[in-house]
């Protein structure tokens, strides 16, 4: 029997219409299209080809330049990446740094504390610094103003009308913080209060006048405050001894603890819409106000002229020192030193970079700050420089100032 053929099955491939090919392919090119321009416009294209070293720092301050985008970019650009832990430069050389690369305070009594310690124990480091920024007090122009016209500030050339820089005569200022003004004199106890001194109620402050400073126990800033009060107060002279130190120290506590030990930020809460009300004198950096006034002018083009800055006419020049510990932290410290971009960066942010012979310059800086019509900060050459006491006679005053020791031992 004579069955009819069946039709082989037959496998139908249905192809997609081109339209919708189209558009899958355009929504799938951006991903790598764009990620290699991002790798192309930051400079990391070839990065992948060689190792990146993850230096691990501790850092107070100074992890401003740092954290910096562009710093980043630069650095990882030479094939490094810095993990870095925040704490105050007095905390960092009091703490142990074993497994770390780099320490960073941001001045040179704790880096010293460091050198001793590992020279103590056959461990020497190598230091580094690469660029310095002056110690500060930093207000707002009616405070200034106050002060000015009360005859402890004095204005520096700048603008017509709005200078934002002054000098502050700092014997005169300790003397209004212990109850004496031209031609009057109270217990040194009940200093003058804003309030009092304001002659054209410019301020509507009834807090005493002081300057507010970050945790003396901690951070380099307070440290070197410190050390210019103790300076004025003992007759532009830095103590002898231990017994001198010691009395001192309990002499001026009343200058800087009187209304308690503030946060540690000091600059951010000066910068703060807050600020002016919570500390109207804060102890900063230099390059902490330049460089708020730096972004205010690219960001609004002009200067943020309501801050401003009083020079103590006693002056500590603070040198930041990089504390290379291991190679790859040496190797570091050198990129940073001598880098000119990094180095030139680090003029962006308000530091005041150091020349090729390792000395300060702000010649850079000068023309910087000149280029986009920002004031330029100088200071007379009759300002008294400060000499800070001896390592351990500072420690000691510290301690004492602060309630250190007592703080320690409750934790």
């Amino acid at each position: 029997m004579n069955r009819p053929a069946t039709a082989e099955p037959r496998l139908t491939v249905t192809r997609p219409p081109r339209r919708r090919l189209r558009r899958a392919l355009v929504s799938a090119l951006p991903v790598p299209v764009v990620g290699l321009a991002l790798l192309v416009a930051t400079g990391n294209l070839l990065l992948p080809l060689r190792q990146v070293v993850t230096v691990e720092a501790k850092m107070a301050s100074k992890r401003d330049f740092f954290q910096d985008p562009v710093v980043e970019r630069l650095l990882m650009k030479h094939g490094f990446r810095v993990h870095i832990t925040n704490m105050g430069s007095r905390e960092i050389a009091k703490q142990d740094y074993e497994g770390y690369d780099v320490v960073f305070p941001s001045g040179q009594p704790a880096a010293d504390l460091i050198s001793r310690e590992r020279a103590r124990a056959n461990r020497p480091v190598l230091l580094y610094r690469p660029f310095v920024s002056p110690i500060v007090l930093a207000t707002y122009r009616d405070y200034a103003e106050v002060l000015t016209a009360e005859g402890a500030a004095k204005r520096l050339p700048g603008p017509a009308g709005k200078p934002m820089y002054y000098t502050l005569d700092m014997r005169k200022f300790l003397d209004l913080a212990r109850g004496k003004r031209a031609g009057e004199r109270r217990d040194p106890g009940n200093g003058y209060r804003w309030d009092e001194i304001d002659r054209d109620d410019r301020v509507r402050n009834g807090n005493k006048i002081l300057a507010q400073t970050s945790d003396i126990c901690e951070a380099n800033s307070a440290g070197t405050y410190l050390g210019l009060v103790a300076f004025v107060e003992h007759g532009n002279d830095a103590p002898d001894n231990e017994a001198e130190a010691e009395q001192l120290a309990r002499q001026i506590k009343p200058l800087l603890v009187e209304q308690g030990l503030p946060s540690s930020e000091r600059a951010e809460t000066y910068l703060s819409p807050d600020g002016q009300s919570i500390a109207p004198v804060t102890v900063i950096y230099e390059h902490q106000f330049l460089a708020h006034q730096i972004g205010h002018e690219a960001e609004k083009g002009a200067t943020d002229d309501e801050r401003v800055l009083l020079y103590p006419s006693t002056r500590f020049v603070t040198e930041p020192q990089l504390v290379a510990l291991t190679g790859d932290g040496a190797r570091l410290g050198e990129l940073v030193t001598e880098d000119p971009e990094l180095q030139h960066r680090a003029m962006e942010l308000g530091f005041r970079a150091r020349n090729s012979t390792g000395g300060a310059t702000g010649d850079g800086l000068t023309r910087f700050l000149t280029e986009r019509q920002i004031p330029v900060p100088t200071t007379f050459s009759d300002d008294t420089r400060a000499v800070l006491p001896s390592l351990p006679l500072l420690e000691k005053m510290i301690e004492i100032v602060g309630d250190c020791q007592d703080r320690t031992d409750s934790r």
